[in-house]
């Protein structure tokens, strides 16, 4: 299929024998200089090859693992893991599911622009609870939540979590994940958040919510805060940046009747307990529908569709946020010749980011669209390499960064 590659499974498995053209590098002197001088890639030493290759894309050094003994040796080493985390992990990519029911799909890299064919460890359903950070994805099942995995998707390396019994049978649950950074290190600490909303028995005006952290030093679960909201409810949307775990919530009627949605806030260094979530707040701006949160260098932005008001059930436009301090700021609004490209477009829609990078796309269509937060730039992907086989067919998916050296 067009621009389909499925590089990790060709080379994985030995089969993969693409021609690499890098026998030597070349240097012209000037324009008039005819002289080009040749350095034969054989004849670098271990270390200074080490570092030209930990500077190409993922997709290319797994290929250059297939271009001789020496060079899949010097990509599998651990002192090469060690070495490309100095450098930076390049875009983040974008995996589409394209089955409703099973969760296959394509992966897009921004940099190639190229889709590539890749094969997720643990998830069995593509509706399951998704989040990630820094390398590492975090998947919960949406039935019981009684399965959690961390896992490196570009190396197929995972964990299972247990988890504690209070996390099973929530009505709504919002996954988070986020990765201590550390220089020359390969195994990283991390935290897994789980907001979980249960409404009140009897009672659909309260809900009580609460805050599960599973800390991968310890291995151990805390919940630090439970308590019950009036008038809002927690949803299956939330992020961590710098510490800070945020999460939407959703009116359910009450004493702000201007507000659909609301930003909570929890530091997950002081931990306040009980009592401490609602005095958080702060509201979503307009009349804003299908939000999303996203880490944007440890600062928060959301996605969100601009609801009409008279048809709340129909969006107008799509824009993005970003936080400073209690305050929303728009950064962007989608372009109305990028919005008509998705057809007809209802009130839900899949997007997702991280660092510079937000991908926006139609539950009903495999079309993709970039806004890269820094040059404030909206561009299509490449055509995935897949097309809709029938009417109810949906399409979402997950950012993530790809990176060889974390494990979980």
């Amino acid at each position: 299929m067009d621009g389909e590659s499925s590089w990790v499974i060709q080379c994985l498995n030995g089969t993969a024998r693409d021609k690499v053209v890098c026998d030597s590098f070349s240097k012209l002197n000037n324009e008039d200089s005819k002289e080009v001088v040749q350095v034969p890639v054989n004849l670098l030493p271990d270390e200074l090859l080490e570092r030209i290759l930990a500077c190409l894309p993922i997709a290319s050094i797994f290929r250059s693992g297939c271009v001789c003994k020496r060079w899949n040796e010097i990509v599998s080493s651990l002192r090469f893991l060690q070495s490309s985390s100095q450098f930076p992990s390049g875009k983040p990519w974008y995996f589409m599911f394209t089955s409703s029911d099973e969760p296959v799909g394509y992966a897009y890299d921004p940099i190639l622009r190229k889709w590539h064919s890749i094969q997720l460890p643990c998830i069995e359903a593509s509706n399951w609870f998704i989040a990630s950070s820094c390398g590492l994805v975090c998947f919960m099942d949406s039935d019981s939540r009684s399965q959690l995995y961390v896992c490196n998707p570009i190396t197929k390396s995972h964990k299972r979590i247990e988890e504690p019994q209070d996390l099973k049978y929530s009505d709504y649950s919002a996954l988070g994940i986020s990765v201590e950074r550390r220089l020359c290190s390969v195994n990283l600490n991390y935290c897994v958040s789980v907001v979980k909303s249960k409404q009140v028995p009897g009672n659909f005006f309260q809900w009580d919510v609460s805050i599960h952290i599973y800390d991968s030093e310890t291995m151990i679960w805390e919940t630090p805060t439970s308590e019950t909201l009036s008038g809002w409810r927690a949803g299956n949307d939330s992020v961590i940046c710098d510490g800070v775990l945020y999460f939407l919530v959703h009116s359910t009627g009450g004493d702000r009747p201007d507000y659909r949605h609301g930003l909570i806030t929890y530091s997950l260094s002081s931990r306040p307990t009980h009592g401490s979530l609602m005095r958080s707040f702060i509201p979503v701006p307009g009349s804003l529908t299908c939000g999303r949160l996203m880490n944007h260098k440890e600062s928060l932005i959301m996605v969100g569709g601009i609801a009409k008001r008279d048809r709340p059930d129909i969006i107008k436009g799509i824009g993005i946020w970003a936080l400073k301090g209690r305050e929303w700021q728009e950064i962007a609004r989608m372009p109305h010749k990028f919005f008509q490209g998705f057809g007809e477009l209802d009130d839900v829609f899949a997007s997702s980011g991280t660092d510079n990078l937000v991908y926006i796309q139609s539950y009903g269509a495999p079309a993709l669209l970039i806004f890269d937060v820094e040059q404030r730039q909206w561009r299509w992907s490449n055509k995935c390499p897949v097309t809709k086989r029938f009417p109810l067919q949906l399409f979402t998916g997950f950012c993530f960064e790809p990176r060889l050296e974390i494990t979980p």
